[in-house]
């Protein structure tokens, strides 16, 4: 599966494999490993919830809320390099991001990366 199930998808899964269905025939029925057949029929025989647990790890540095700051920097001089909107952006907010995850979050924000050439390409050369 290219995502992950959704717990009403893990639910029908689990209901399934409860109407008599065996469990390799639902992990084939159903797109997904028996050990995952396994792992959520052991679950909601325990009374837990098949919604997705939550992820490990570190929590976003630029928070979603936050992405206006990051625009506003960038807007209000489009021309800066990443470098430069990574230190405007952190004199504006506190929060310190590499150039790289800058560029990052503008290709996820649809903002230009590049600088604008300040002057047109020669013709002649």
């Amino acid at each position: 599966m290219a995502s992950r199930p959704s717990a009403d998808f893990r639910e029908r899964l689990v209901a399934a494999c409860d109407a008599g269905l065996a469990p390799g025939e639902a992990a084939r029925l159903f797109g997904v490993d028996v050990s995952t057949v396994y792992r959520w029929r052991r679950r909601a025989r325990r009374g837990e919830s098949l919604a997705e647990k939550p992820r490990a790890g570190r929590p976003p540095k630029l928070v979603p809320e936050r992405y206006a700051d990051l625009r506003a920097v960038v807007l209000a001089q489009p021309d800066a390099t990443l470098p430069e909107h990574a230190a405007r952006l952190e004199a504006a907010t506190g929060i310190r991001l590499s150039p790289s995850h800058v560029s990052r979050l503008l290709r996820r924000l649809g903002l230009p990366l590049k600088k604008r050439v300040s002057s047109p390409a020669n013709g002649t050369s």
